[in-house]
């Protein structure tokens, strides 16, 4: 380095001496050639009374400031934290029904900046916050069954798009650290079209009990069921619900056993839906039961299906050791079902005279 600086000593003067540009550059390209030094660095260093450090980037001045940033987090939290993709669509729409429901006191200007908003500056404008609340996921139990095996078929392929009706369904437990005695159960359902979500609780895991579950669910779902699919547990694979799905035209399919991923869909939900509002707390009272159905068969399943958007994948390609997967626009369960052609115009109507009176942050208290 001491060589170099000598060497740059000598040089400076021919440079700052120098009458043309081509001539410094030439002067330049000489001491890059034979310090094998960055030209930049070099033009820094000739110059005298220059600074070599990195040079300091113009801060730009922020487009949102703590205001908007401020109402943003207020309604993330109203949404149940979605990320950035899935909380777009929600601005879009539910800010000016907030703003009039009075959950929402902002100016017009800051309500504009909401909608205007991108993805991407949604995420890094909520990452301090994400960091505050950092969720964590736990792993939940299953056990396989072992009944009627080979008159239910395993389901391989992927669902067909656009087709509504078919449902994947699970059990989560609310056992606590022990599964010792009865507890509590949840039966979670989700229809693969739409996303739409339903949850039931019932007491320990017999199939009378489950098969009662499905029934009650299969009551208040505002579409045509025409099949399930569920994992390889002994309150599914029984011949109490094989004989229903036979009697009522249903198609009935299994998971493989220890491979969750068959059931993607709904092991999604189970934690979303179900961990995230229930946690991993043992529940076993009859008390706990009446307040789980309450919230399950009320406020709960309505903020999750008319204002939870779910992102369905398109397309997946490998890019040598990576795998890209391009999604859809994200809608929540409510806004599929009114897009799809199989649903009847008058229980599209109601849906849409009920959802006018829902106000998310009241479903969310």
């Amino acid at each position: 380095m001491h060589a170099r600086n000598e060497y740059m000593d000598t040089l400076r003067q021919r440079y700052l001496h120098a009458e043309s540009r081509p001539e410094k550059s030439r002067i330049l390209d000489e001491y890059c050639a034979n310090t094998g030094q960055n030209r930049k660095y070099a033009i820094r260093k000739i110059h005298p009374g220059s600074s070599l450090g990195k040079k300091q980037r113009k801060k730009r001045k922020p487009l949102y400031d703590g205001q908007v940033v401020a109402a943003l987090a207020h309604v993330w939290e109203i949404f149940d934290y979605p990320c950035g993709g899935r909380l777009k669509p929600l601005l879009v729409c539910e800010v000016d029904r907030l703003r009039a429901f009075g959950e929402l006191l902002i100016p017009d200007a800051v309500a504009a900046q909401l909608k205007r908003i991108a993805p991407a500056t949604i995420d890094r404008k909520l990452r301090h916050q994400r960091e505050v609340l950092h969720l964590q996921r736990k792993r939940g139990l299953s056990r396989p069954g072992s009944l009627l095996f080979k008159k239910i078929p395993i389901k391989l392929d992927r669902w067909e798009p656009g087709q509504l009706g078919f449902l994947e369904i699970d059990l989560v437990e609310h056992c606590g650290s022990s599964a010792a005695g009865d507890f509590l159960n949840t039966l979670s359902t989700v229809e693969i079209a739409s996303g739409w979500w339903e949850g039931e609780a019932v007491s320990g895991k017999s199939q009378e009990r489950v098969f009662s579950a499905i029934q009650t669910i299969r009551a208040r779902t505002p579409f045509s069921w025409r099949g399930i699919d569920s994992d390889n547990g002994g309150e599914f694979i029984n011949h109490l619900l094989y004989r229903y799905c036979q009697k009522d035209g249903l198609s009935f399919t299994r998971s493989r056993p220890y491979h969750k991923n068959d059931n993607a869909h709904i092991e999604g939900k189970n934690w979303t839906h179900v961990r995230k509002a229930l946690g991993y707390l043992r529940y076993d009272s009859e008390e706990e039961k009446v307040l789980i159905e309450a919230l399950y068969r009320g406020p709960y399943r309505l903020y999750m299906n008319f204002f939870q958007p779910v992102m369905k994948l398109v397309a997946k390609e490998r890019l040598g050791g990576k795998v890209k997967r391009r999604y859809d626009s994200p809608q929540t369960p409510f806004q599929r079902l009114l897009a799809s052609p199989q649903l009847s115009p008058r229980i599209k109507a109601d849906l849409q005279a009920a959802y006018q009176l829902f106000n998310p942050a009241q479903l969310k208290r």
